[in-house]
């Protein structure tokens, strides 16, 4: 994978924040203008809320393009019993998803896939700061919701970050996941970084394309879980 696109891609992850914050979502994640609404009529369903940075958030697409929603068409082309929230936020670092995410709890969810630490990576933050606001996060979900599944998307840092910091930061996820006994997914842009046919114009997030391969990437390690 080029190491100069893929720190492309992520900076979007950062760089867009004030341009769209809401893109790709299926339920609004701006706390200050709504709370989450997501509800079924049926008793049995229940939810799954992925969150996350704008990779989750399927910036620049149409909402059903992004992977949570293409999830979604997999969990009813199986007549599973969940729905998906998505609660991804284009410029999201790890402590602003430590503040955010209580608002999100305020729903019932039954699994939490949480994919965030890119936009802390590329500003160069402590990887231990991450790793403990990302352990915040995983704790807030745990206490509120104990049954719950959980499943850590992993994310890299490009070479010229530093050899050091660069297997550092890989390892936040992987060890996070082991600690807390969450699903693993080892690299949400598996197949997809780096690859300019599957990047917008931009070359820095995922095209539709782009989105069904991460939505593979994440189905292959969830599905076991519903």
């Amino acid at each position: 994978m080029s190491s100069i696109i893929l720190l492309g891609m992520l900076s979007a992850c950062g760089g867009n924040q004030d341009k769209d914050k809401t893109a790709g979502t299926i339920t609004n994640a701006k706390p200050s203008e709504a709370a989450p609404t997501v509800t079924d009529t049926k008793a049995k369903v229940q939810n799954i809320l992925f969150f996350g940075t704008s990779l989750t958030a399927g910036y620049g697409l149409d909402p059903a393009e992004a992977y949570p929603a293409l999830i979604q068409k997999k969990i009813d082309s199986l007549d599973l019993p969940y729905k998906v929230i998505n609660g991804g936020l284009s410029g999201e670092t790890s402590a602003a998803g430590k503040s955010r995410i209580d608002w999100l709890l305020k729903q019932p969810i039954a699994v939490f896939v949480l994919e965030l630490g890119a936009n802390d990576g590329l500003r160069g933050l402590s990887v231990t700061e991450t790793s403990t606001n990302l352990q915040a996060v995983i704790d807030k979900v745990k206490a509120k919701y104990p049954n719950v599944k959980m499943v850590m998307a992993g994310m890299q840092m490009p070479p010229n970050m530093g050899t050091k910091y660069t297997a550092d930061f890989k390892a936040v996820f992987s060890n996070l996941a082991q600690k807390n006994q969450m699903v693993f997914v080892p690299f949400l842009l598996e197949g997809v970084g780096g690859v300019a046919k599957l990047n917008q114009e931009d070359g820095i997030h995922p095209t539709a394309e782009g989105q069904q391969i991460l939505a593979e990437n994440v189905w292959k390690k969830l599905k076991a879980e519903l």
